[in-house]
C-alpha cells in the first residue's frame, strides 16, 4: 500500500470507531509520528494528517532545519522532555505534549515568557502503571494540575497518556478509560474546557477512540515498519 492508502484505511478505521461513541472521525486528530522518518516522507503524508509528533528535541531540530521556511504542519513534542531541551522545545514546537513534572512545567512557562509566548501543552498521566513509561503518577496529578493552571505562559489543552504494553484489551481501556475520568474531574474542578485527550497509537488506537480518545499518534501503521 501506498503512505496514501495507509493513511485512508487508518482514517476509515478511526471514523468506524468514533461513530461507536457517538462522534465523526473529523472529531479525532491524526498526529502523523516522524521518528526516525525522513523529512520526504514527512512532506508526503503532511497535507494527509492533523500534526506531526517528535518524540526528541535534537532529531526534530535537524528536521526543521531541513524543512525550512515559514508554514507548513503542526509540529508537536510528544516524546519525554529533559530541562537542557526545554528552550529549543519552546523555540520550536506548536504544543509539548509531554509534561509530566513541576518542575518542566516551571521551566517551560519561564522560557515561554522570556520568548513572550504562550505555550499549548497537554499534560502526561503513567495511567498503564509500567515503571518504564514517562508521566506522572496519577496520585500527584492534581498537584502538577494546579501548578499548570496556575503557570501564565502554559495554555494547558488536556492530557496525554502512553497504554500498557499488553495486547490485553480489558487493560489498555481500563489505563485510557482512568485518563478520561481524570480529564473528566479536572474539567470540573478547573471550569477549563480541557479539550484534548491524547490516547492511543498503532497497536490500540481503536481502544483509545472508544475510550474517548480525541488525538491518536500513529508512526508504524501509517508509515509501515522502521
Amino acid at each position: 500500500m501506498s503512505l496514501e492508502e495507509r493513511i485512508s484505511a487508518i482514517r476509515e478505521r478511526i471514523a468506524r470507531c468514533a461513530e461507536h461513541t457517538g462522534r465523526k472521525g473529523s472529531d479525532v486528530r491524526l498526529v502523523g509520528v516522524t521518528k526516525t522518518r525522513t523529512v520526504a516522507e514527512m512532506r508526503e503524508a503532511a497535507p494527509l494528517i492533523d500534526a506531526i509528533g517528535e518524540n526528541r528535541v535534537q532529531e526534530a531540530l535537524s528536521k526543521k532545519q531541513e524543512w525550512g521556511g515559514e508554514g507548513g504542519p503542526e509540529w508537536r513534542l510528544i516524546g519525554h522532555l529533559q530541562k537542557n531541551k526545554a528552550r529549543r522545545a519552546v523555540e520550536m514546537f506548536d504544543s509539548v505534549d509531554s509534561v509530566d513534572s513541576i518542575g518542566i512545567a516551571s521551566t517551560l512557562d519561564r522560557i515561554a515568557m522570556e520568548l513572550d509566548r504562550s505555550l499549548p501543552v497537554l499534560i502526561e498521566v503513567n495511567t498503564a502503571g509500567e515503571a518504564s513509561k514517562t508521566g506522572i503518577e496519577p496520585g500527584e496529578f492534581p498537584k502538577l494540575l494546579d501548578h499548570v493552571l496556575n503557570s501564565p505562559r502554559l495554555n494547558l489543552q488536556g492530557l496525554m497518556t502512553i497504554g500498557p504494553l499488553t495486547d490485553d484489551e480489558a487493560q489498555v481501556r481500563r489505563a485510557f478509560a482512568s485518563l478520561r475520568e481524570l480529564s473528566d474531574r479536572a474539567r470540573s474542578s478547573s471550569g477549563r474546557e480541557l479539550p484534548v485527550l491524547s490516547m492511543g497509537m498503532s497497536g490500540d488506537f481503536e481502544w483509545g477512540i472508544l475510550e474517548g480518545s480525541t488525538m491518536v499518534r500513529i508512526g508504524t501503521a501509517l508509515f509501515g515498519p522502521r
